[in-house]
């Protein structure tokens, strides 16, 4: 019974015990906690906004156009007596193209000159007539009648000759036309036709496509907004004026080099496309060395001018239902989440032109872990070092 009670007594003081360990670890555990205080404002990098005057660029797909492209059509029939050229080769206005066969059209020359000095004879015939009539008739030998009857026949002589002489003259133009030439330099195109070929001025496909290429035009489309601003963005009373106002335009190659020298805009659509919404606009590019040619695709990049614009580097930057945002940095380093107006973009940057200022202090980066109101601890890094690594084109 002793031992029972004793027993009682030590299980008493352990349970005692223990519940005395677990409030004085409670204790400690609180103290601990409040102690330790929040956490430190995450260290985030924070720039500068600064307004900046940057050249950008707006693309354009475009079509290459020789600045003339002839076809190159028979204009007598006949069957190909020779091919002068390959295709793809270079000709100076004047040089043989294609030869038909000539022979009829020389013969049909011969004849018409003979039928020419045939009717230049009976001319003479008819004056030496008229010559022999015309003093008999003041002797009252003949009767007016008959005179009136040799100048008759005179003047029909000499209306077959101008006619044998018209005759003539088309045979030999005939004859040209056998021998076909350059009407200018260009490119010499596909050549769907071979020697013996029989060939007609109304032939579906022409002989060639002979692209003169000393320039090269290049037509693009503008929608009626894109119109409207491009046409507003320069001074002037007429659209010639403004024209003449645009600066040098870009042509990028199909291969996204930029070709060397820079064109003109030139003309614009008299009308809009009503199917598309669009107007065409050309623009002109020199080709001396011949690099562009005709039937070739690119895109004209159009400058523009963006003064005093506040450049914001693409990073700091974050999308909400289809709206971009920067936090903004206030005085006390709290955030604010602010919606951009983008005007243009560059490389990687937005030109801003609405929502921030220059001046303004927005988060670089670490957007992922802030929400609103939340506050940092800035460390501020220069734009310009940003700028350096990543440069904009400057005007």
């Amino acid at each position: 019974m002793l031992q029972f009670i004793k027993s009682a007594s030590n299980f008493n003081g352990i349970f005692f015990a223990s519940i005395a360990l677990v409030y004085l670890y409670a204790c400690n555990a609180k103290a601990n906690t409040e102690g330790a205080g929040a956490p430190p404002p995450p260290a985030l990098p924070v720039i500068a906004l600064q307004a900046q005057d940057v050249n950008t660029f707006q693309e354009y797909t475009a079509s290459l156009e020789g600045s003339e492209d002839i076809e190159i059509r028979p204009q007598v029939d006949g069957y190909l007596s020779k091919i002068y050229v390959d295709e793809g080769a270079w000709v100076k206005k004047g040089t043989p193209l294609f030869a038909i066969d000539s022979r009829r059209y020389s013969e049909a020359l011969n004849n018409a000159h003979a039928s020419l000095k045939q009717a230049e004879a009976n001319l003479e015939s008819a004056d030496i007539n008229l010559g022999k009539i015309e003093p008999l008739v003041s002797s009252n030998v003949v009767s007016d009648v008959q005179l009136k009857t040799a100048r008759a026949n005179r003047d029909a002589a000499a209306a077959a000759v101008s006619q044998a002489a018209a005759q003539k003259e088309q045979a030999s133009i005939n004859l040209g036309y056998t021998l076909i030439k350059a009407p200018a330099d260009g490119y010499i195109g596909r050549i769907p036709y071979k020697t013996g070929s029989l060939v007609n001025s109304s032939n579906a496909q022409p002989l060639t496509l002979l692209s003169s290429v000393k320039e090269v035009y290049a037509y693009f489309s503008l929608s009626e907004k894109e119109w409207l601003q491009f046409s507003q963005r320069f001074p002037g009373n007429t659209l010639d004026a403004k024209l003449k106002q645009v600066p040098p335009v870009e042509l990028v190659l199909a291969d996204n080099s930029v070709y060397p020298q820079k064109g003109r805009i030139e003309t614009v659509n008299g009308v809009f496309n009503n199917r598309m919404g669009t107007i065409s606009l050309r623009a002109v590019f020199p080709n001396e060395g011949g690099a562009l040619r005709s039937g070739s695709t690119g895109a004209v990049r159009l400058p523009r001018a963006n003064d005093d614009a506040v450049v914001v580097p693409q990073e700091a930057t974050y999308e909400l239902q289809d709206k971009v945002f920067v936090f903004q940095v206030s005085d006390s380093n709290t955030v604010t989440g602010k919606a951009i107006s983008i005007n243009a973009k560059s490389g990687n940057y937005y030109l801003v032109n609405g929502g921030v200022h220059a001046g303004d202090k927005i988060v670089f980066a670490g957007m992922g872990r802030l929400q609103e109101g939340a506050r940092i601890t800035p460390e501020i890094i220069s734009l310009d070092s940003i700028l350096q690594s990543n440069p904009l084109s400057k005007k």
